[in-house]
């Protein structure tokens, strides 16, 4: 057994055992035996709905949401050839957010239960046509960089208007915690929403191991060995904004898993982005269902968000990555 397989059966091991935690853990201090029976069974009808309506939308969730980042951050490290790459570069994020704020402000968020997850998926959308506009078909790691930038900009300046001119604190409020990113309240109902297009888009980016390997010796030793660029480029933007998009969809915004996730991974299973996109996408599912597990935690009372926890340590452990880059050049 190589390496890199070892590390990711370990990875799935880990995803294994922490899904399993993310069903068991929780305020209402049900048993293992009486918690396992009402999800398999149906039996006993007050655990049966904690277990079925709100642990198991939950745990599904931080599974998808943590593997589509992960993913997204290598396939785009690896296409970009920049460790600071990760999944809001290209602006999906900023834009599924904008759009999940209109929502909210403008009241169809409370007179459709489903209008902001798909206000968000709007939004994701709009961010591809935008970046087909400005980088264009043909663009290059560049021109998709700065049309990223640019889209991020502008979502962030749409959203902060919103805010700005808001009349309802309520909704001001609303918009503030939902930015922050959860996994709290969420049902079946956002789990058939927002999977089809996460499975979607991290079964496009899985397809690009061969290319972005082949990348790493350069654009011009890709295309001698038959790698059609603007198809892998086009296939990252169209599997991101799937994948990311249906994620800030249904959880909000997350971040630093897509970041982090492929730096602590990447020494482990190799420089190739074919070993380390599965490795990623296992990686990122085990730090966002550790991240909600411990959420419940540390302050169940006070709904700790999700993406503030993430940020909380991701942020110190990336400038230790960092820290430990500038000493090895040194």
């Amino acid at each position: 057994m190589t390496r890199g397989r070892g590390i990711t059966l370990a990875l799935g091991g880990l995803v294994m055992g922490l899904f399993l935690a993310s069903l068991l853990i929780g305020p209402a201090g049900l048993g293992l035996r009486d918690s396992l029976r009402a999800l398999v069974t149906g039996q006993g009808e007050a655990v049966v709905l904690i277990m079925r309506e709100i642990r198991l939308p939950r745990a599904v969730l931080g599974l998808l949401v943590g593997a589509v980042l992960g993913l997204s951050g290598a396939a785009l490290q690896g296409f970009l050839r920049n460790p600071l790459a990760e999944p809001g570069l290209i602006g999906v994020s900023s834009t599924a957010a904008l759009g999940a704020v209109l929502a909210l402000q403008t009241g169809l968020a409370a007179a459709f239960a489903l209008a902001l997850p798909l206000a968000a998926l709007a939004g994701a959308g709009v961010s591809v046509l935008l970046i087909l506009a400005l980088a264009g078909p043909r663009g290059g790691a560049l021109a998709l960089i700065l049309a990223g930038i640019a889209i991020s900009a502008l979502a962030g300046a749409g959203t902060s208007l919103v805010l700005n001119l808001s009349a309802n604190p309520f909704a001001v409020t609303e918009i503030v915690y939902w930015m922050m990113g959860s996994l709290a309240d969420r049902s079946m109902l956002h789990v058939w929403l927002g999977a089809p297009f996460m499975l979607a888009g991290m079964a496009l980016l899985l397809t690009l191991g061969r290319g972005l390997d082949a990348l790493t010796l350069g654009e011009d030793a890709a295309q001698a060995m038959g790698v059609r660029l603007t198809r892998l480029r086009w296939v990252l933007i169209l599997g991101t904004a799937l994948a990311v998009g249906a994620s800030v969809a249904v959880a909000g915004a997350v971040g630093f898993v897509g970041l982090v996730v492929p730096h602590v991974l990447r020494p482990l299973v190799g420089a190739m982005p074919s070993r380390l996109l599965p490795a990623s996408a296992l990686g990122g599912a085990a730090m966002v269902l550790a991240a909600d597990v411990a959420v419940r935690l540390i302050a169940p009372e006070q709904d700790l968000k999700l993406g503030v926890l993430t940020a909380l340590v991701g942020a110190p452990f990336f400038l230790h990555l960092i820290w430990r880059m500038r000493k090895v050049e040194a």
